[in-house]
């Protein structure tokens, strides 16, 4: 049977990309605008970015917020919230990377919602306006900029929900590779697995004859794919406005539309950064081999497809493929297992599941048909010692 496209798609985030980019920031922000400058754990007051977005919004009251972690918790964009209305704030600018994007949308909805904030985080509130949003970003890797996502932590129970809210998606979004510049190796690694996952989460299911969908996706993973084999350029600004982009293309709305796609990866994998404080985007590395050799036969079309297009296999089995997604992953020094993390809990695999079924994701199904007993599966392989 054909499979029919049946989708709504707008991304209104204007995207201002390049070396000059943050000259645009004065003229995007309104003058009357009373700012929250939201951001991290200060890196921003050392690249010279914070300079930059304190010149450019002189004549702006702005008012800061600092300390968002790299997976924002719940209990401190509360504290934010409470700051936006106390100052009476009606923009929030959001200056870092993904985790900073994903607290300011949870502010600019929280910040105009009476009930619990949990209710959004949860999704049992439908949000229907928010505060503007805008961000500047200094870290690639989420494609948070420019969606309506957003990944938050309750720290109080290690609970970690992924939520959508279309009224915060980011107005704007500032993107100047020179300010990956000074990154650790380990965020750009994180940064380039972490978009590779997000477009595999849209691509590897079934074929349905979607040839832009497909194709769109598999040059943004030789992209990454190149990245990666060229990792030796990585302060070069080539190389780093390449990983800009396709981070943010990785998960902008357009690779996605009309296709099935399947999040499992994900779903289990914030388990791990839940309990453990792993980074997203190796906990990523760890689960989703595990997971395609679960899946291997629902997945094994699209996985020979990925083997070609992406991975130039001359024979492209679906278990070369993963092979060769693996030695991808090993290249970017991902780990494997969480054994080859510093976490050493004999109990990983008990922890992650319980966490799994608490969080109603023990049996996520999809097109793999994913039941508990495939999702322990996976876990245990994924925590193998």
């Amino acid at each position: 049977m054909t499979h029919l496209f049946q989708f709504s798609y707008h991304n209104p985030t204007q995207i201002h990309f390049g070396l000059n980019s943050f000259s645009k920031l004065k003229e995007l922000v309104p003058l009357d605008a009373r700012v929250l400058m939201l951001y991290g754990g200060g890196s921003i007051k050392k690249n010279g970015v914070y300079d930059q977005v304190s010149q450019a919004l002189s004549g702006h009251q702005v008012v800061e917020f600092a300390g968002v972690e790299p997976n924002p918790t719940f209990e401190t964009l509360n504290r934010a919230v409470e700051l936006v209305r106390a100052e009476k704030l009606d923009f929030i600018l959001a200056v870092g990377g993904g985790s900073v994007s994903d607290g300011a949308k949870y502010i600019a909805c929280a910040a105009l919602y009476d009930g619990d904030g949990w209710d959004i985080v949860s999704s049992k509130h439908r949000v229907e306006r928010a505060l503007p949003v805008g961000v500047v970003l200094t870290l690639a890797a989420t494609g948070s900029e420019s969606n309506a996502g957003a990944v938050v932590t309750r720290a109080a129970n290690h609970e970690k929900r992924v939520f959508y809210v279309q009224p915060a998606r980011p107005r704007f979004a500032i993107l100047n590779p020179q300010v990956l510049a000074t990154l650790p190796d380990r965020q750009l690694e994180n940064g380039v697995v972490d978009a590779f996952v997000h477009v595999c989460e849209q691509y590897l299911t079934y074929p349905v004859g979607a040839l832009v969908q497909d194709g769109y996706a598999e040059a943004v993973m030789r992209a990454l794919k190149a990245l990666a084999d060229t990792f030796d350029q990585r302060r070069d600004i080539g190389w780093l406005q390449n990983l800009m982009w396709a981070a943010n293309q990785a998960l902008c709305g357009v690779i996605g539309v009309g296709v099935p796609t399947d999040w499992a990866t994900h779903r289990m994998a914030v388990e791990l950064t839940a309990l453990y404080g792993i980074d997203h985007g190796r906990t990523l590395a760890i689960i989703q081999p595990a997971l395609l050799r679960e899946a291997i036969e629902a997945k094994r079309a699209k996985l020979e497809q990925m083997g070609r297009a992406v991975f130039g296999l001359e024979h492209p089995s679906a278990e070369a493929t993963i092979a060769a997604i693996e030695n991808f992953y090993r290249s970017l020094n991902m780990p494997q297992h969480l054994s080859d993390t510093d976490i050493n809990d004999p109990d990983a695999a008990e922890r992650v599941m319980q966490a799994l079924r608490d969080h109603g994701n023990a049996a996520l199904a999809g097109h793999a048909q994913l039941d508990e007993a495939k999702t322990e599966r996976i876990i245990r392989a994924a925590c193998a010692r």
